[in-house]
């Protein structure tokens, strides 16, 4: 679905990403962990083009995106939720989620995305900027569904959020997949997310993919390692 080969990343003459490779399946979700200022929001911004590679190649259901715009790669399937969810404030849940219909060509929110965020149909009248932390990042996602993706990045979605809502997040994230049949790139620093959501784990430090482990093979010891300050 999402192949990553070589990737390099640079912000001036500073060089962040230090040629990734990665791939993802298809109804397949990655989780990359790594701490503050590894790379992980520079490696999103990358693959949705809000920030330039400097090299490499990303390819996505066979066709090549390393120099398409943003707007091109939501147009072919990638969906995109920043850190810090950057819901519009001013404009109503409802109308954050019409402003994701763009890419598809729909005109009516799609039925499943208030059957997932029950909390997004009870306060589609709301301005956004009246919402929790958590109802925002419910939000972002179901804006970012909208679009009808093929593949969804979800960058740091816990941040700001409390225990029991990241619980219920992680449930609503695998029913997303069961229900849409799409993959889910997400970058964490919560373990315990990670774990219930993922099929697979990559660790990024300093710019560099240092680990990569699967199923029963995910070594929770070591990866908590790399997390610590």
């Amino acid at each position: 679905m999402l192949t990553v080969r070589d990737l390099r990343v640079s912000y001036g003459m500073s060089e962040v990403i230090h040629g990734i490779s990665l791939d993802v399946g298809a109804n397949e979700t990655v989780a990359i962990m790594g701490r503050n200022g590894m790379g992980k929001t520079t490696l999103f911004k990358s693959l949705i083009g809000m920030h330039p590679s400097s090299s490499g190649l990303i390819t996505f259901n066979g066709k090549e995106l390393s120099k398409a715009q943003s707007y091109q790669r939501v147009a072919s399937g990638i969906a995109y939720v920043p850190q810090g969810r950057m819901v519009f404030p001013t404009l109503t849940v409802e109308e954050n989620i019409m402003a994701g219909l763009e890419a598809s060509g729909r005109k009516k929110v799609p039925d499943d995305i208030y059957e997932l965020f029950p909390v997004l149909l009870e306060m589609r009248h709301r301005k956004a900027g009246n919402l929790s932390g958590g109802q925002q990042q419910q939000l972002a996602i179901g804006r970012a569904l909208a679009a009808d993706p093929k593949i969804l990045l979800l960058d740091e979605p816990t941040e700001g959020i409390q225990p029991s809502i990241i619980k219920q997040l992680a449930t609503t994230l695998n029913e997303i997949k069961q229900l849409r049949k799409i993959s889910i790139v997400v970058s964490e620093q919560v373990l315990s997310f990670a774990l219930a959501v993922s099929d697979r784990m990559l660790v990024i430090d300093k710019g560099h993919i240092v680990h990569e482990a699967s199923g029963d093979q995910i070594d929770r010891a070591h990866i908590s390692r790399y997390l610590s300050v």
